[in-house]
């Protein structure tokens, strides 16, 4: 009788317990990311409305992604019996799953703060939820101190927060929450691409071109490719002038763009007529996501250098546009129920839930890898790595500040002076492409990104190569960069003196947004052949081109990458953090892994 009192009022004590305990646990937080300072370029314009409301992206922990990562590397595995294996939508999504488990708790959560949990938008899997929240609502969930951030330069409106938390329940359940602590959007993010005044123009190649045709050796590229480069320089100094392209029904080349750049139809006509005259009247498909735009009387430079020197590489091979567009900026006076201004997200969702997707991509935009939330970082990553899986190539720019830009302070409070690697160049499921310049023989070109993540481990497909570099570089730069960290450039191409069409007019265009379009384009008609001899695409390029494709590159053994006060690295035998493994030589590449 006494053991069954005893019982009882355990069971009272426990269900009176009950309830303070569930909304309990919803208070106990834990920082997820804070920064120190409000980030650089950024200035506090005041509180955010407690009523203004916008879309919160929870992005749950993906339950078997050390199974997606070893699925990506042992299809992109010239030695593994699963190479060129590429996984549907449909598998990629079964990996990246979130748990059972943690999808109930996020919803329990969501549920604690009135928010219908069945009304979220579930993509990738489940592994991201969209709710609309208002200020108040995100503030109580995060533990957060959301405010309205004016950035100096660009005079844009954001509301973020320098710090957010979550439940400690919840830590392991949740891999990034946004918009958070991440402040670059769409205005702000850094185009690796700028307009050379004053440099040589011409207004077409017709004297240079048919001395390319057949060229058979580098030395036959005209020493004018030096100072204008157009795309057949291009197609001579890497060899694809003979190629021509089969597999147009099922191969294409994906082009990403931000920053409301806009690639105009008229002047890519006028391109190939000047630079390209076989593909006049060769059109560019334009997908517009996220409310991109499609403004055919404002031309953007980034996105006309992609297109015009994608299409200029890989005709008659079908070009994909993506305008990928910001919710509207946040204006101070004004409650419009939108501002996210995620750029890489929004794009990668929208990519990986299509149930086909380009073979080959290309972006040329990034951000100091430091001014990029961990969290965030990691979660834009392992999505690259998922579009990988599926028998995507990923090229990125490396960046155009050398080993860094600016003063090169760390922002973690102890304004300590190091090179600042790029992201998302750092990331080790994207290939990195840095710059070269001139012909007989290419050089580095002095601004081409490169360094060492702080963030990301180095991968083994470039331990090998990478290890030799340090064992020359010995104590140069020491303290300067984490030589344990994943290293970039992979690869280069040209990166100055492109001749591109902007509003019927010819301008001179530099930065590593040339040389990344440019090396996408010789990987699109490796993928092309592949296709057209019943083979699977490339997908995932590095850890071939790191080994059975190593000798496909042209070794860049001069020139440099300086910043941050310092003469950065050196390009030399084998690979190095300025030109990576070289430049692309179409033919080899077919013979090695074509």
């Amino acid at each position: 009788m006494l053991l069954g009192s005893s019982l009882l009022l355990l069971g009272l004590l426990q269900l009176a317990a009950a309830k303070p305990l569930i909304s309990k646990r919803w208070d106990d937080f834990e920082v997820k990311h804070a920064w120190v300072n409000v980030p650089n370029g950024w200035e506090l314009h005041g509180p955010a409305p407690a009523d203004h409301k916008f879309p919160l992206r929870v992005g749950l922990k993906q339950d078997r992604f050390d199974e997606l990562v070893t699925a990506l590397y042992e299809v992109s595995d010239p030695n593994h019996d699963n190479y060129g294996q590429h996984l549907s939508k449909e598998d990629v999504e079964a990996l990246v799953a979130p748990h059972p488990d943690s999808v109930d708790l996020v919803d329990s959560w969501l549920s604690a703060h009135g928010i219908d949990s069945s009304a979220a938008q579930r993509e990738n899997g489940g592994s991201f939820v969209t709710v609309i929240v208002t200020v108040e609502q995100a503030s109580r969930m995060l533990n957060a101190t959301y405010n309205v951030y004016r950035h100096a330069k660009t005079d844009e409106y954001i509301v973020r927060t320098t710090s957010y938390s979550l439940p400690s329940v919840l830590h392991e359940h949740i891999g990034v929450v946004a918009p958070t602590t991440y402040f670059s959007t769409m205005r702000s993010m850094k185009a690796t691409s700028f307009i050379q005044s004053g440099a040589k123009t011409i207004e077409d190649d017709h004297e240079v071109a048919p001395k390319l045709i057949n060229p058979g050796s580098l030395a036959t590229v005209p020493s004018s490719c030096s100072t204008t480069i157009t795309p057949a320089c291009l197609r001579a100094l890497y060899n694809t002038t003979t190629y021509v392209p089969k597999a147009t029904a099922t191969n294409k080349i994906g082009i990403a763009g931000y920053l409301d750049e806009f690639a105009n139809d008229a002047d890519l006509q006028t391109f190939f007529r000047r630079f390209r005259p076989d593909a006049v009247g060769a059109t560019l498909q334009h997908i517009q996501l996220n409310g991109g735009g499609n403004d055919q009387t404002d031309p953007g430079v980034e996105a006309n250098l992609d297109v015009q020197y994608t299409e200029g590489i890989t005709f008659p091979t079908p070009n994909i546009y993506y305008s990928t567009g910001g919710s509207p900026p946040f204006k101070p006076d004004d409650n419009t129920p939108t501002n996210t201004n995620e750029p890489y997200l929004d794009w990668l969702n929208f990519v990986l839930a299509q149930s086909s997707v380009p073979q080959t991509f290309t972006t040329s935009y990034g951000d100091d890898e430091q001014t990029v939330p961990f969290d965030y970082a990691t979660q834009v990553c392992n999505l690259f790595a998922q579009l990988g899986a599926r028998g995507a190539s990923i090229m990125f720019s490396s960046g155009d500040d050398g080993v860094g830009g600016g003063d090169c302070l760390t922002n973690d409070g102890t304004a300590t002076k190091e090179f600042l690697p790029n992201f998302p160049a750092s990331c080790p499921f994207v290939t990195t492409v840095g710059g070269t310049i001139r012909v007989n023989p290419e050089v580095a070109v002095s601004f081409s990104g490169g360094g060492f993540s702080n963030y990301f481990a180095q991968p083994s497909y470039q331990s090998t190569a990478v290890s030799n570099f340090l064992a020359r570089l010995g104590t140069t730069n020491a303290g300067l960069f984490n030589k344990t960290g994943r290293a970039y450039p992979d690869v280069a191409a040209q990166g100055q003196n492109f001749q591109v069409v902007l509003g019927g007019r010819v301008i001179s265009v530099g930065g590593t947004s040339a040389s990344s379009p440019t090396f996408a384009g010789v990987i699109a008609l490796l993928n092309d052949f592949r296709i057209s001899q019943g083979k699977s695409p490339l997908g995932f390029l590095n850890p071939i081109i790191y080994s059975t494709g190593v000798k496909g590159f042209n070794d860049i053994t001069s020139g440099s990458n300086p910043g941050c006060g310092t003469n950065g690295f050196t390009a030399g035998a084998g690979w190095d953090p300025v030109t990576g493994l070289g430049t692309p030589d179409f033919g080899k590449l077919q013979a090695l892994i074509g």
